[in-house]
């Protein structure tokens, strides 16, 4: 077969195929337009989604950023002058209670990102500055049951303390063995250990005791180590038998 005949043969094959798609373009023509508008709804509607989740994000960075900039100022300090221009609170109370609403907007409204779970529970930390336990411990529950499990610990861990403190040791010992059983990178094991060694150390000194030999012996060169280390050397005291 020559170049020629072969070349013929393909552009025959060519418009064969062109005519046979053509045809059924024709008879299903209703069917494809309907699937190329669902298609350019949806391409539309992901990209919108998109600008709406990047501006959406951006505010609550903004928001996160502005109550960090006031959580983080400066406490004047008793018998200094103001530096001219600085910006200074008199006490931890008064600017918690300008930064905590601005926490809780963040966690209200932008909740499912990071900087919203962050903030439920810097407003957990801003309410009990403020001398509001109540509504401090309530705040820390809910950022305790956050899809973030670093915020989720952190919660946990401030919530035990306040249990201790409370009287509810109870409490306070459940949340410390779940921090040790499921630990995080900001509330690593050895923390919780340590937490609960301290709490141990007036009503049950031998479990203790226990603790801080665990803790010694597992984070050997790590600030908790040495910490355990000096319990050890007779910050435990034993009961006489």
């Amino acid at each position: 077969m020559d170049t020629q005949t072969r070349h013929a043969l393909k552009q025959d094959s060519f418009v064969q195929a062109t005519a046979t798609s053509l045809s059924w373009l024709e008879e299903h023509r209703a069917t494809v337009i309907r699937t190329s508008i669902v298609v350019v709804v949806l391409v539309g509607l992901f990209f919108a989604g998109l600008v709406l989740y990047n501006h959406r994000s951006e505010r609550a960075q903004l928001l996160f950023g502005q109550a960090m900039d006031i959580y983080t100022t400066p406490l004047a300090q008793p018998g200094q002058p103001a530096e001219p221009g600085v910006k200074t609170y008199a006490s931890a109370a008064e600017r918690a209670k300008a930064a905590y609403p601005l926490f809780e907007q963040v966690a209200n409204q932008y909740g499912w990102f990071a900087v919203g779970a962050n903030a439920r529970y810097l407003a957990g930390m801003a309410a009990l500055d403020m001398g509001q336990s109540s509504t401090g411990e309530e705040e820390l529950k809910k950022a305790a049951a956050s899809h973030d499990a670093n915020v989720a610990s952190l919660a946990r861990l401030a919530l035990a303390g306040i249990d201790h403190q409370t009287g509810r040791d109870a409490e306070a010992i459940q949340l410390y063995q779940q921090l040790i059983a499921k630990p995080t990178t900001v509330v690593p094991a050895s923390l919780a250990k340590l937490q609960l060694a301290a709490l141990y150390e007036s009503t049950r000194p031998e479990e203790a005791k226990k603790l801080y030999a665990e803790i010694k012996d597992q984070d050997k060169g790590t600030a908790a180590g040495q910490i355990a280390a000096q319990k050890l050397q007779g910050a435990v005291a034993v009961p006489q038998q």
